[in-house]
């Protein structure tokens, strides 16, 4: 039925949007549901950094909600998800489903995730490109996410997708800062 993606680095207020999407569904008679990866341990619910905050059931694929009959699904970091799992977001819509995804859209490398591209390739209604403030040179224009282990940028040797356990930090960057850093 329609597809909504909402990207874009750390800190550009995605999970807020997402949260914001289904905020009205709950007057109506909307059969609806909020979903994240089990990969997400920083939340038990979907979070936006500004505390807004909705009740979400933590699932390890999409698989999971595909036949439960939802008029609308949302899925928040769906860049935890397994990479296979763009073929049940497919699935969903052919039975009719809403289905509105926030997440990253590139790993601290600069890489566009494997989900991301496939979920493109579902030809989405709308993609919602979300911007953050560089952590860097406070311009509003940041596009990456950059993992820190003791305030020291790593580029290799990680998985694409790191779950925010406490272990790294993370800054969102702007094209300039990304590159020079």
């Amino acid at each position: 039925m329609e597809l909504i993606l909402i990207l874009g680095p750390m800190k550009s207020g995605k999970s807020f949007e997402l949260i914001n999407y289904f905020a009205p569904l709950k007057y109506t008679d909307e059969k609806f549901a909020l979903f994240h990866s089990i990969n997400n341990v920083r939340d038990e619910a979907i979070q936006s950094r500004n505390n807004v905050v909705a009740e979400a059931r933590k699932i390890k694929s999409i698989k999971e909600i595909v036949n439960g009959g939802y008029a609308a699904v949302g899925i928040d970091e769906i860049h935890m998800f397994p990479d296979t799992d763009a073929k049940y977001v497919a699935e969903l819509l052919r039975w009719g489903t809403r289905v509105v995804i926030s997440g990253l859209d590139t790993d601290y490398q600069g890489r566009m995730f494997k989900i991301i591209k496939e979920l493109l390739e579902l030809g989405p209604n709308t993609v919602n490109y979300k911007r953050a403030v560089c952590d860097h040179c406070r311009q509003p224009d940041a596009v990456y996410t950059q993992v820190l282990k003791d305030s020291v940028p790593i580029f290799k040797g990680l998985p694409p997708s790191i779950p925010d356990d406490g272990t790294y930090a993370y800054r969102a960057l702007c094209r300039r800062c990304f590159k020079k850093l």
